[in-house]
């Protein structure tokens, strides 16, 4: 883990203890070598390092390149594996080629299927992007759901609320050659199966 993402994740870890009481449910679902894709829904900009503390793994995760251009955010971003995605090239190839080459090595990434924040709380259909990547590395994904983020700081912009925020892990989910033929067509079934395993998870206090 280099150094960078080794102080942001215990400063996000220690924030997210005293600020939104973090829990992680079911962490023993966890993959802990090999390529991996977690995949959570989107409904904050705390889904990211809130996400990204439920795992001891050092992360890459994509994230829209405008934000590269904030003042010191920008550069903190480069050194935490944060790989910048063109929104105004559609999918961005060259972001997902990149992550793609990352999980061919071993790594772990962090994916948002939705592919945006929602705006009412509530999950939204996946992109194909997902499951592009599963297809061109068979990587297993593991579905996570995160509660209260949505809460704590919408995305319509009223103000931040420190609420309680528990991210809960699903199965993992494996695939096979078979799982990803169809072209184009399964890099929309794949990140629907995805989405859908992502729904099914429930959380009770």
């Amino acid at each position: 883990m280099n150094v960078y993402y080794q102080i942001g994740w215990n400063l996000f870890k220690f924030l997210g203890n005293v600020v939104f009481s973090h829990r992680v449910v079911h962490s023993e679902r966890l993959i802990a070598q090999g390529p991996v894709i977690h995949a959570m829904n989107h409904q904050s900009f705390l889904d990211p390092p809130l996400g990204g503390i439920c795992t001891p793994r050092e992360l890459h995760i994509l994230a829209r390149k405008t934000l590269f251009k904030w003042p010191v955010l920008g550069s903190l971003m480069k050194k935490v594996n944060v790989i910048g995605v063109d929104r105004d090239s559609g999918g961005d190839m060259a972001a997902l080629k990149k992550l793609i080459g990352l999980l061919k090595q071993g790594e772990a990434t962090l994916m948002f299927p939705e592919g945006t924040r929602t705006r009412d709380g509530n999950l939204q259909p996946a992109k194909s992007g997902i499951g592009l990547v599963i297809a061109k590395t068979l990587a297993p994904v593991t579905p996570m759901r995160i509660f209260g983020a949505f809460e704590a700081l919408p995305r319509s912009g009223k103000k931040f609320s420190p609420s309680p925020v528990t991210v809960v892990i699903g199965e993992p989910l494996r695939f096979t050659q078979a799982d990803v033929e169809g072209g184009r067509e399964a890099y929309q079934r794949l990140s629907d199966r995805v989405m859908q395993a992502i729904g099914a998870i429930q959380y009770e206090e």
